[in-house]
This record gives C-alpha cells, structure tokens and sequence, in this order.
C-alpha cells in the first residue's frame, strides 16, 4: 500500500534498519539513529540498483514520488538515472570550481607579485565591491558579453565611467588566463569595445603657485594630529613620489648616509628599480621620524599595527583636516606640483621625467637606466628643497633658478 504523510512522520528506529515501501519501487530508509532516507530501487539493463533520493524532512514524501516519476522518465529513455546524478553532480562541481570568482582569485595570486601593493589592492577590491557580487558564481565559461556588460553598466549608471573601463580590462585579463589554463575559449570582454563611453580624463588636483605652495607648506608644519602623518605630509612634497609609493615606504630602503632611497621595482608602477636622492630636508625629517618607527618595517605603519603601513586615505585626511578639499589638493598633487613648477624653472625635462618614474617605453632599457641623470637628479632635488624652505619661510615668492 502507498505511504501516506502520517506514516511517514511516525515511523521509529528499531534496533536494526528497515524499509517502509512506498509504490513503484520508492521505499523509505530507516536507520537505528533515527536518520530517513528516501530511496529507489530499480533495474538497468538487468542489474538491479538503487538511488539515493534525499533525506526526510528536507524531501517530502510528495517530493520523493515526484523524484521517483522522474527517474522512471529517464529509464524509459534508456538513461541510468543514478548515473545521470552522478554526471549532474560533478558538473556543478565543476561549474563551481570553475567560476569566475574561483579563476579570478588564482589568477590575482599568480600575477599580484609583478604588481605594487597599492596597485594589486584596487584590482582586488574593485573585484570584490563590483564583479563577484553579479557573475563571480557563474561557470566563466557561460558568461556572455551582454551579461559581462549589464555589470560594467551598473558602474557606468554611477558616474564611475574610468572603474567601469578597469573592471573590463581586468576581466579580460581573467577571462583570457581562464582561456590558457583550458577553462574557457573566448573572452567576451573582447565584444564590448565602444559599449562603455569613453571616461573624461581626470587630472589630480594640485597647487602650483609658488605663494599658496608656501601657505601649505606652513600648514603643514603646524598640522596638528598624528606625529607619523605630519611626517608623512612634510616628506611628500619633498620626494614627490606617487602617494602608494610613499606609504609602503620601509627602512630597509634607506641609505641616510648616501642620502638615497632605492624603491625595488616590485613596488612600482613601472616594475623598474627608482632611485629617490634625498634632500638634507628630507634627510632631517626621516632621522627625526626614525626615533619613533625605525624599529619597525614600515616609515608609517598603521594606527591599527605595525605590520601594515598607513591607509591610503591617511594623508588625503590630513589634507581636508588642513582645509584643502578634493578640488584644491591631493596626494597625487605633490607630483604635479614639482613637474609643473620644475619644468618652468629650466631643469632637464628628461631628468624631470626619470625622477617621477613616469614610463619608458622601452621597458628593457629603462630597466638599465633607473640611474639615469642621477647626478642632475640630486642636484634638483636639493634645489628644490631649498626653493620650498624659502616658499614655508617667506609670504614673497621667490624666483627659482636653475645654476
């Protein structure tokens, strides 16, 4: 007779397991801890088998039966329905070791040593905040270009027009190391090319008059918080490196006595070894800085723990602490400061351009040549120390002149 729900729910351990039949070959499966499984017994080509179905309560009895008709399809069809699981299980398997999330991540961790820190946490995060959330559970292999593109809009619809153009680029950097490791075979991000407007160049706000130069300067010396962010401020318009640059910065780096900072090439930009000549004024600062955190690895580690240098957002706070908005200056704005005010005073452009370590093209060559015009370089930089200590020390401008 056909189980009923009654019978079902009341059924008891006994001292061994036993069967409660249902029809057409469904039974329920009680074993002496109590446990009730949902079972089918069946034939296939002459072999009798059986088919793990579910345990009761998660499965119903009405859902056992609806399992068992569909089994019974699948034989009449001359398929094996226990096989036939077997293949559906290992497919999601499958599909969920080869997700986007899954590949993406191993291929963050096979590539993240060539990049900077800075450079490796944005791709990570914007991975994380905008991509995973929308396709990161999908098999990489059945994401479409409309699909990958409904995700960039949701950034596009948010004015973030420049993440939207990185996040497919770095999706294709995914979907083609899924394609050389054999998980994928095409890259959809490829289909997108002018579906996304192109963003509006963004230049870093900064200050160029030698008189407000001067007005930031004095405010910062007279910032007020934290010791190692002052430190941080004073230092930056000084060596005007890029601000991740300045913030991972370690003491093993430094050479006070030669008044050289060696920066390994893993942490920039351009994957090439830069060279900072340290000013006196640079040199006073970080001896001063020293006392405080040169027993540990990084110049400004985390108020959180020494083991992590400062959050990136550490002395663009300060900045708006000082009364300086996002339209005035930023951290990036250091650079633009000495390359403009640089550039107009007479110094070698090429020498200019070596010390910001903007890119060479021919990567080989810059690679022999991170010492280039050094000797100019030091010069330059004691100059322009000089030039900003009479800026702090006077409301006049002064002229900056090139020997």
């Amino acid at each position: 007779m056909a189980l009923k729900d009654v019978n079902v729910k009341n059924a008891k351990p006994r001292e061994k397991a036993y069967k409660l039949a249902d029809e057409k070959g469904l039974y329920l499966y009680i074993k002496p801890n109590g446990s009730k499984a949902w079972r089918l017994k069946y034939r296939f080509l002459g072999k009798e088998k059986t088919l793990s179905i579910g345990l009761y309560p998660d499965v119903s009895l009405s859902d056992a039966r609806n399992a068992r008709d569909n089994a019974r399809k699948q034989l009449a069809d001359k398929i094996d329905p226990g096989l036939a699981k077997q293949v559906s299980k290992r497919s999601a398997r499958e599909a969920a070791e080869n997700s986007f999330e899954v590949i993406a991540r191993e291929w963050f961790i096979k590539y993240s040593s060539k990049w900077s820190p800075s450079h490796g946490e944005k791709i990570l995060r914007r991975l994380e905040k905008d991509i995973f959330p929308w396709i990161g559970k999908r098999p990489i292999a059945e994401i479409t270009a409309p699909e990958l593109l409904s995700v960039l809009r949701r950034m596009e619809n948010r004015g973030a027009i420049e993440t939207a153009h990185r996040a497919s680029q770095n999706c294709g950097q995914v979907f083609r190391y899924a394609i050389a490791t054999g998980r994928a075979e095409r890259d959809p991000s490829a289909d997108l090319k002018g579906a996304i407007p192109p963003a509006k160049k963004k230049h870093h706000a900064s200050i160029i008059k030698p008189g407000a130069i001067g007005e930031l300067l004095r405010a910062i010396d007279g910032y007020q918080g934290h010791f190692v962010t002052q430190c941080a401020l004073r230092l930056a318009p000084l060596v005007f490196v890029r601000p991740g640059e300045l913030r991972h910065a370690e003491w093993s780096e430094f050479n006070l006595a030669i008044g050289e900072w060696r920066i390994p090439a893993e942490k920039m930009k351009m994957r090439i070894m830069h060279i900072v000549p340290l000013s006196k004024q640079a040199i006073e600062i970080l001896r001063e800085l020293r006392s405080l955190t040169g027993d540990g690895k990084y110049l400004f580690p985390s108020v959180r723990g020494s083991k992590r240098p400062m959050s990136e957002n550490t002395v663009l706070g300060a900045l708006r602490r000082l009364g300086y908005t996002g339209n005035e200056m930023t951290g990036h704005g250091f650079r633009s400061m000495a390359s403009t005010l640089l550039n107009e005073q007479g110094w070698n452009p090429d020498a200019i351009e070596r010390q910001l370590a903007h890119g060479e093209r021919n990567t080989v060559r810059a690679a022999y040549n991170y010492a280039e015009y050094l000797p100019e370089r030091k010069k330059m930089m004691q100059e322009w120390a000089d030039y900003l200590g009479e800026l702090t020390a006077n409301n006049k401008i002064i002229k900056f002149q090139v020997a």
